[in-house]
C-alpha cells in the first residue's frame, strides 16, 4: 500500500524529506513550492528552488503559486484526490481550503519542540536562547500558526559549539525520517494527534538585519550563543578598522574562553575578546567579499594585537 501524497516545500531543508517518502513507495501525485526567484551572480537570472529542481529530477510535477487566493488554484489542489499533504519550510500560509483539500488534511514538519519556537527561525531561535535541546514534530495542520495538534516527535542535544547550520543538517535528515515514520503510522490509521499545551509558548521570529552586530558588552554566553545562532547566515558581525577603514567582518564560529576586560577588546594575539562578563574566542571569521577562515589563516592575512577594539 502507498499514499498519494502532495508535497509542499521550498528549501534544501525539505529535499530528504521529499525523497524519502519517494524511495518508500508513496506516490507523490504533486509537488508544490515557492516560485523562481532572481538570483545568479548578477541577480538576473531566475532560479527554481532546490524542492522544484529535485522534483523534476525525481519526474514530479511542480506547481509554483504564488499563493492561493485563486479559486482555480484551490480546485486544482482538491482536484489531485491526495491522501494527505506534506508540508515541510514551504513558505507560504496555508488557508482552510487547503489544509482541508486531502482526505487526511495536511502534515508539517516543524524544527522545534512545540510549542516553543512556533514560527519562521526555530533553529536560530532556540540556540540564540541558548536551548540544550530541539528537534522536529510532526503536526496536523490547522489555521494557526504552528498550533496544530503534534502527531509525532525526534529530540536532539544542541552541542555547546553547535552552530544553526550544522543543527539544521541535523534535523533535516531528522526530520525526514520522522515525516516517513508518521506516514507509515497513517496509512496504518495508527497516528495518534496530542493538542499541544497551552504553557511554554514562545514564538520564533524571522531573523531581522538589524539584530546581527554582536554586542560585546553582554554575556559571553549570550554572545557566543548570538554567532553560533546566526552562523553561518546571516551571520553575526562586528566592525573593525583596517587600512584606517571601518570594515565588517562576520564570525562564523566562537567558543567560551577564559578573561575579563574592556568589552569588545583583544584580550589576546589569538581572537579571545572580553565580553561584559566573560570571554569568547573567535574561531572562524568572514571579511566583506572574502571567504570563510579559521581564526589562525585569518590572522596570517590581517594580524591583531592584544588591546585591539572590535565594535
Amino acid at each position: 500500500m502507498s499514499l498519494r501524497i502532495i508535497f509542499m516545500g521550498t528549501p534544501e531543508f525539505s529535499v530528504p524529506t521529499l525523497r524519502l517518502l519517494v524511495d518508500a513507495g508513496h506516490r507523490i501525485v504533486a509537488v508544490y513550492t515557492q516560485p523562481p526567484r532572481p538570483g545568479g551572480r548578477r541577480g538576473l537570472d531566475l532560479q527554481k528552488s532546490p524542492v522544484h529542481q529535485a522534483a523534476e529530477l525525481l519526474g514530479l510535477p511542480v506547481f509554483t503559486p504564488v499563493n492561493f487566493k485563486d479559486p482555480e488554484e484551490r480546485e486544482r489542489f482538491r482536484g489531485l484526490n491526495a491522501d494527505v499533504g506534506v508540508v515541510v519550510a514551504y513558505g507560504l500560509l496555508l488557508p482552510e481550503a487547503i489544509l482541508n483539500g486531502t482526505r487526511d488534511g495536511c502534515y508539517n514538519g516543524h524544527a522545534s519542540l512545540l510549542p516553543r519556537w512556533r514560527g519562521a527561525a526555530p533553529i536560530q531561535r532556540a540556540i540564540m536562547a541558548g536551548d540544550a535541546k530541539t528537534g522536529m514534530m510532526v503536526m496536523k495542520m490547522d489555521k494557526g500558526l504552528d498550533t496544530g495538534a503534534v502527531a509525532l516527535t525526534r529530540e536532539i542535544e544542541i552541542g555547546l559549539n553547535m552552530t544553526a547550520g550544522e543543527l539544521h543538517d541535523r534535523l533535516m535528515l531528522v526530520g525526514a525520517k520522522a515525516m516517513a515514520e508518521a506516514m507509515v503510522k497513517l496509512e496504518m490509521n495508527d497516528l495518534p494527534l496530542t493538542p499541544q499545551p497551552e504553557d511554554g509558548v514562545l514564538y520564533a521570529a524571522k531573523i531581522d538585519k538589524a539584530e546581527t552586530r554582536i554586542d560585546f558588552s553582554r554575556d559571553a554566553s549570550d554572545v557566543h550563543n548570538h554567532i553560533r545562532g546566526l552562523a553561518p547566515f546571516p551571520g553575526a558581525w562586528f566592525e573593525l578598522e583596517i587600512g584606517g577603514k571601518p570594515e565588517r567582518v562576520k564570525v562564523l564560529a566562537s567558543e567560551l574562553a577564559e578573561g575579563q576586560g574592556a568589552a569588545g577588546r583583544l584580550l589576546t594575539d589569538d581572537l579571545v575578546v572580553a565580553c561584559g562578563s566573560g570571554a569568547v574566542r573567535l574561531t572562524r571569521l568572514q571579511k566583506a567579499g572574502g571567504k570563510p577562515l579559521a581564526a589562525a589563516d585569518f590572522l596570517r592575512g590581517t594580524p591583531l594585537a592584544a588591546g585591539t577594539r572590535l565594535s
